[in-house]
């Protein structure tokens, strides 16, 4: 390792660094400090509904990531704090689809 891809590891760090491990346990997704809440929605048949749930529950403050999976109804969101579950309950009524709750 040269001095300056040294400098560099240490920067960012590497996959066995303090700064990051791929040992670690979880989602890929998952930071430090954030909270990870799977909710439960109703009607999600396809990819487009997928994308439209994500979509509105993205616009939430907060909100780092969404993955909502039609065929198991389940909707995975990374945020920064714990979110309202009113909030959610309107984005996903906006997107046009039923919150059912938390899974």
């Amino acid at each position: 390792m040269t001095a300056e891809t040294e400098a560099a590891a240490t920067t960012t760090g590497s996959c066995c660094s303090p700064a990051g491990s791929c040992h670690s346990e979880g989602p890929a997704d998952v930071r430090v400090g954030s909270v990870t809440t799977v909710y439960k929605v109703s009607g999600m048949t396809c990819g487009h509904c997928e994308g439209a749930v994500s979509g509105e529950i993205g616009e939430i403050a907060g909100v780092g990531s969404v993955k909502a999976v039609a065929s198991t109804g389940e909707v995975t969101v990374v945020s920064a704090a714990p979110l309202d579950d009113e909030a959610v309950r309107a984005a996903v009524d906006e997107a046009g689809f039923e919150l059912v709750g938390r899974a």
